[in-house]
């Protein structure tokens, strides 16, 4: 399985590297949505400052659904879901592989985001360790949701438009504990942040096991 997982990852990423499409498009749409909600909050500093964890997690959200979306037409355009079917790898490999590649591109722009937060908002850490395990639970959250949901509306003709529907209203636990957990870790929220940890990680283990379970499944039916 972790060798179809590596072997699957690599090629992902390979494909982004040449075509570009995260920094050049997804990069400067996550950046302009920081941006416009700033532009919007502009008169009331203070106001701005505290919605910032969500906003910087609702920007990561619309990159993701946009990430998954480009993973899957990718492979409908030319074919390739049906040489992955007659491989012999492994789909939980496969699926492994999926998430880990939009995971890291999903990392790389929260990267991005982040130095965008501080230069744009003026935000500052008050508990460096839990910002950087909530992000890296809920962008594997966010990652396995979405390859799951894709795969489920890769083999339909409203995929682009079904995906978003599907997934929105399931991540929306991940979008809560991270922005609480960031509310936490910036100094906004007397509450205890690593509480909320715990749900991002429920929810990890939820959909990586559905996931690793039945994308064999989900990969014949797509």
């Amino acid at each position: 399985m972790w060798p179809d997982a590596l072997l699957v990852g690599g090629k992902d990423l390979k494909v982004e590297m040449r075509s570009r499409v995260t920094t050049t498009q997804v990069a400067p749409y996550a950046i302009l949505v920081l941006l416009i909600f700033g532009f919007a909050f502009d008169q009331d500093h203070n106001l701005l400052s505290k919605v910032t964890p969500g906003l910087f997690w609702v920007a990561v959200l619309l990159c993701a659904l946009l990430s998954v979306q480009r993973s899957f037409a990718v492979e409908a355009a030319d074919g390739a879901r049906d040489g992955l079917r007659l491989s012999g790898l492994d789909p939980a490999g496969v699926f492994l592989g999926k998430v880990g590649a939009v995971a890291l591109q999903l990392a790389a722009l929260e990267v991005i985001l982040g130095f965008g937060v501080v230069v744009l908002f003026g935000t500052g850490f008050a508990d460096p360790g839990l910002l950087v395990l909530s992000a890296a639970a809920a962008t594997i959250g966010l990652s396995a949701a979405g390859v799951v949901y894709g795969m489920m509306a890769a083999g339909l003709r409203v995929r682009e438009t079904l995906l978003p529907l599907l997934v929105l209203p399931v991540v929306a636990p991940v979008i809560l504990a991270a922005t609480q957990c960031w509310m936490a870790a910036l100094g906004f929220s007397a509450t205890d942040g690593w509480r909320w940890l715990i749900l991002l990680g429920a929810f990890d283990a939820i959909y990586l096991t559905l996931g690793v379970v039945g994308y064999a499944t989900l990969l014949e039916e797509a």
